[in-house]
């Protein structure tokens, strides 16, 4: 099962075990919760739009870093204008430890896969 969660302006697919590094995220308490989901996928079944809405993803953070040196150049030819710069973005490393779709949605799967082998 895996999911298509959106943190920092950017759009990550997690499943559970990974190990994401994400732009600095502020943490209170042990987990980090990520509600409004863009995709779930479980086992095949794609969950898009209100039913992706409703399902977590709960992820346990492992500290912070920073990333990679970006460097910026600034120039302009013929007059003697050149400016360097660099940014070390902020990064917060997390854990994925698990995907949960609503029990609704998680009691259907089970009764469907159940008529199934029947």
């Amino acid at each position: 099962m895996y999911a298509v969660i959106k943190t920092g302006g950017k759009q990550h697919r997690v499943q559970v075990g990974d190990v994401i590094e994400i732009e600095k995220l502020v943490v209170d308490g042990e987990t980090v919760e990520f509600h409004p989901l863009l995709l779930v996928d479980d086992d095949g079944k794609t969950h898009v739009g209100t039913e992706a809405a409703k399902a977590v993803v709960i992820a346990k953070p492992l500290g912070e870093k920073k990333g990679e040196k970006v460097k910026v150049f600034k120039y302009r030819p013929k007059s003697g204008y050149a400016r360097k710069a660099g940014h070390r973005q902020l990064l917060t490393m997390l854990e994925i430890a698990e995907v949960k779709l609503p029990a609704k949605r998680a009691a259907a799967t089970k009764k469907d896969a159940a008529a199934a082998s029947e």
